[in-house]
C-alpha cells in the first residue's frame, strides 16, 4: 500500500473553500483551509489525481521539512538537515521558489541562493559532485516558505502554475487565468445543467473552462507535464491508471455552450483554442457584439463572463457597463448573468442591483465577481407566450 501524506494545494484569494469543496469530492483526507491554501491527506496516486484533476488548485506541493530559521546560519544549517540524495542525484538540476512572510529575511533571492548552497555543498560533501540550477527545465522543484521564523520545505508536484492547463496557444490582450475563470464558474454554480453562454468570450477561457464543468473533463488532461513526472519515485503505471480512472467518470451534455465576441482575431482565437482543447463538438462561437444580441435558447440561461476594464475614459467606461445592464435587462429575461471586474466604480452605472457580490482578485487588482437575476416577464407576457406557441 501507498504511504499517506501531507499535502497543499495552493489557490486565489476567495477560492478556499471550493478548493476544498473539490478535494473532499475527489476523495481527499483531513482537508483544512487556510488563506489561499488548502492543506489534505492522500497517496502519490491522489497526488497525480491532484494535479489532473483540479479546476483551483494552482500547485500541489508535498512538505518534506520543517524548522525554524531566523537568520542565515539557521536556514543553511536546516536545509543540511535533509537528505537531498532521497530526492534527486548529482546529476540533476534543481530551482528554488521562495515565499517570506518574515522580519528576519526580507529577500526571496538571498533565501533561494543560501537554500542552493546548503544543497550543492551537500552534494560536493558527500558525492564530489554537485547538481546544477536549472530555472527552466528543473528535474526537482523545491519550494521554501519562511513565515516569522518557521520554515518550511516542500517539493513542488506541479511544475509550472496549474493553470497552464496546456489548451491556449493564442490570447488577447487581457486573458483570464484559467483557474480564475473556473473559480468564477464554481462559484456561480454552473453544473452544465442547463444552457451557457459568455457573451464576451476573448480567447475562450471561460468557455473552455465551463464545457470541461459540464462533461466532467480533468481540467489538466491537455497538459503536458507535470513535475512530479521527473521524480525519483514516478510511477508511470499508476498515473495512468489514475487518469483512466478519471476518463471514466467524464459525463454527456445536452445544452448549449455559446461564446460570442465583436473582435473577429479573438473569436479566431477562441475557436483555436476550443479545438486544442478537443471541446468543440461542445462549444459554439461566432463574431457578434453583446449589445446586439438577444437570449436565444428557452429555459433559464447562465451567463459568466469577464468584460473589458482597461484605461477607458470615464464617460466610454459609463456607456459601456450602462448598455450591459440594458442588454441584461431588456434582451437577456431568465438569465443568471455573472461577471468580473476590477472597475468598482463602473458598477454603479449598470443600472441594476446585483443579489451576490464576491472579492476576488485578478491578477494583482482588486475585483468583485457580481450576479444580476434577469427574471422572465410578468405572468401575463407568459401566458400571452404560451398562447402563441
Amino acid at each position: 500500500m501507498e504511504q499517506n501524506f501531507k499535502m497543499i494545494a495552493k489557490t486565489f484569494f476567495g477560492f478556499e473553500e471550493i478548493l476544498a469543496k473539490e478535494l473532499q469530492q475527489l476523495g481527499a483526507q483531513n482537508v483544512e483551509m487556510g488563506t489561499r491554501m488548502v492543506s489534505f491527506v492522500g497517496d502519490k496516486g491522489f497526488m497525480y489525481k491532484a494535479n489532473l484533476a483540479l479546476r483551483t488548485a494552482l500547485k500541489i506541493l508535498k512538505p518534506i521539512y520543517h524548522f525554524r530559521a531566523f537568520n542565515e546560519v539557521s536556514l543553511y544549517k536546516g536545509i543540511q538537515g535533509i537528505d537531498w540524495s532521497q530526492y534527486m542525484n548529482a546529476h540533476q538540476a534543481f530551482v528554488v521558489d521562495v515565499t517570506l512572510h518574515s522580519e528576519h529575511f526580507n529577500h526571496s533571492q538571498f533565501v533561494a541562493l543560501k537554500t542552493k548552497d546548503a544543497i550543492v555543498d551537500q552534494f560536493r560533501d558527500k558525492f564530489g559532485k554537485r547538481p546544477s540550477i536549472d530555472k527552466d527545465f528543473p528535474d526537482l522543484r523545491i519550494n521554501i516558505h519562511i513565515d516569522k521564523d518557521q520554515c518550511s520545505v516542500s517539493l513542488d508536484s506541479s511544475g509550472d502554475s496549474l493553470h497552464h492547463r496546456g489548451y491556449k496557444t493564442a490570447t488577447n490582450i487581457a486573458p483570464i487565468n484559467e483557474v480564475l475563470a473556473a473559480g468564477m464558474l464554481l462559484l456561480s454554480g454552473w453544473d452544465g445543467q442547463g444552457d451557457f453562454i459568455d457573451p464576451m468570450c476573448g480567447s475562450g477561457t471561460i468557455l473552455a473552462e465551463a464545457a470541461m464543468i459540464a462533461c466532467n473533463i480533468p481540467a489538466n488532461i491537455n497538459r503536458k507535464e507535470f513535475a512530479f513526472e521527473r521524480w525519483s519515485d514516478w510511477d508511470n503505471d499508476l498515473f495512468d491508471q489514475i487518469l483512466n480512472s478519471l476518463m471514466k467518470k467524464v459525463k454527456e451534455f445536452h445544452y448549449t455552450i455559446t461564446g460570442y465576441d465583436k473582435a473577429p482575431s479573438a473569436v479566431m482565437k477562441a475557436k483555436d483554442n476550443i479545438k486544442n482543447a478537443n471541446l468543440d463538438e461542445y462549444v459554439k462561437i461566432s463574431e457578434r457584439n453583446f449589445f446586439d444580441t438577444e437570449k436565444e435558447t428557452r429555459g433559464p440561461l447562465h451567463m459568466v463572463f469577464n468584460p473589458p476594464y482597461g484605461e477607458r475614459l470615464d464617460i466610454e467606461m459609463e456607456r459601456f457597463y450602462r448598455e450591459i445592464g440594458d442588454t441584461l435587462k431588456q434582451s437577456y429575461p431568465g438569465t443568471n448573468a455573472w461577471f468580473i471586474t476590477a472597475n468598482l466604480e463602473a458598477l454603479k452605472f449598470v443600472g441594476l442591483k446585483p443579489s451576490r457580490k464576491i472579492k476576488l482578485f485578478n491578477g494583482k487588482l482588486e475585483a468583485r465577481l457580481v450576479k444580476y437575476e434577469m427574471y422572465e416577464g410578468s405572468k401575463r407576457t407568459k401566458f400571452q407566450n404560451n398562447d402563441k406557441e
